[in-house]
């Protein structure tokens, strides 16, 4: 059945920073939706994320950047300095001059706290303790179950369920996550306890060379009292038990911290002498294979952000991307109709992020072997680790000021003046 009107129900599945903001998409729209978490609501999602200026503007328009502001610690770049304090290069997470906002680095949990109150005050039912298991049928409607036996259906299901995606596994059943070879480690500390060396501008955030490899040190609360430490370090690939073990041992994730600790700089040394064993997460750096489709051919079942295109997070870019999907998807939903159908709107938005997101794949990996030990980095070709070329304000353009209101707004005018056949 061709779906050529507005969707009249939507099932979001993952009720964390993408289901959340897709929630508040689509009621922005005035599309009803519901969201169902396999996890309780008092699950703790983790530390602080990067917000960029790409994401920002996503989020005033949702009304939740002005939330968020006073509680995370805004900054624009972060400086690469080598053993000796001596500033090699600067990348920028934001320019409030240039692209209308500084980086903002926030806490996961302020986040959602925000948007959770947003969406109960939209009157937006969300449902814990739901774990999707499979989807039944696709026609008029998208029948799916839980793990309960409940059964439920809605005009569409969109996965937002991260990067072990069950929506994704019902799309693309033989798409499997691949591991990087890398384990990323952090933790937080007292500021005030880092031992900066005396007559060396230090600004934070920076990130710090040494013989292992780099070690970024970045704020993350509003009065910069409190930093994060973290770094990666090649690790082999654990089952699901493994990586659960690994999270459930904080002394032990603190000792891979903490490993080679006489080979780094002073000032580094002080950092993970001080680093809280009761803050030290581990993340494994995964990325998903790129998927043929982000859409079942029935066209009712739509996977996004971590689902459809994980991103390692080097460039703090993950959960930036997903506010892209969802931002653009938000768009184009409301503009059905026989000429724009959902197949042909799914193939344009599909392909749209797609080309941001290998982009985006390609800095990410560059920027990881900026931060390998110099070993490593020299078996490199030179164009194969970020450096700046010129005003790296100007090279990353591209990323923090995309005009998705136009691109959408000009493809749906051209799609009026013809007719879709999808």
């Amino acid at each position: 059945m061709v779906f050529s009107s507005t969707p009249k129900s939507v099932a979001i599945i993952g009720a964390g920073l993408s289901g959340l903001s897709l929630a508040l998409m689509l009621h922005s729209q005035s599309i009803p939706c519901e969201i169902y978490e396999a996890r309780d609501r008092s699950y703790n999602q983790g530390g602080a994320i990067m917000l960029s200026p790409n994401a920002l503007r996503i989020l005033d328009a949702l009304g939740v950047y002005e939330r968020i502001l006073p509680q995370g610690y805004s900054f624009e770049a972060l400086t690469f300095k080598d053993s000796a304090g001596e500033t090699k290069g600067q990348y920028y997470f934001g320019d409030e001059q240039r692209y209308g906002y500084k980086a903002l680095r926030v806490y996961r949990h302020l986040i959602l706290d925000e948007m959770s109150k947003m969406v109960k005050h939209a009157n937006i039912p969300v449902h814990y303790n739901a774990d999707f298991a499979s989807v039944l049928a696709e026609a008029d409607e998208v029948t799916f179950r839980f793990a309960n036996g409940s059964i439920k259906s809605a005009a569409l299901l969109i996965g937002a369920d991260g990067i072990h995606s069950m929506v994704r596994q019902y799309i693309s059943p033989t798409t499997i996550p691949k591991y990087g070879g890398y384990l990323g480690l952090t933790s937080a500390i007292e500021t005030a306890k880092l031992r900066l060396p005396e007559g060396v501008d230090f600004q934070l955030p920076v990130a710090i060379a040494g013989k292992p490899g780099s070690l970024v040190i970045a704020p993350q609360d509003p009065d910069a009292k409190e930093a994060l430490i973290g770094t990666q370090i090649a690790y082999p690939e654990q089952d699901r038990a493994g990586w659960e073990a690994l999270r459930a041992d904080p002394s032990g994730m603190l000792r891979l911290l903490r490993k080679d600790m006489k080979d780094w700089p002073d000032v580094v040394q002080s950092a993970l002498e001080n680093a809280m064993e009761e803050k030290v997460n581990t993340w494994p750096f995964y990325t998903v294979p790129r998927l043929e489709n982000w859409a079942s051919p029935g066209r009712r079942v739509i996977v996004l952000g971590d689902a459809a295109h994980a991103i390692p997070p080097t460039t703090g870019q993950g959960v930036n991307q997903a506010f892209e999907d969802i931002y653009t998807l938000g768009l184009l939903l409301p503009k059905l109709s026989t000429e724009i159908t959902l197949g042909l709107a799914l193939d344009f938005w599909q392909e749209l992020r797609q080309e941001r997101v290998d982009k985006i794949l390609d800095l990410t990996q560059k920027m990881n072997n900026r931060r390998l030990p110099a070993a490593e980095q020299e078996k490199l070709a030179t164009d194969a680790i970020w450096g700046e070329s010129g005003d790296p304000r100007e090279e990353l353009r591209w990323l923090y000021q995309p005009d998705f209101d136009g691109t959408v707004s000009t493809w749906i005018s051209k799609q009026n003046g013809t007719r879709g056949d999808i």
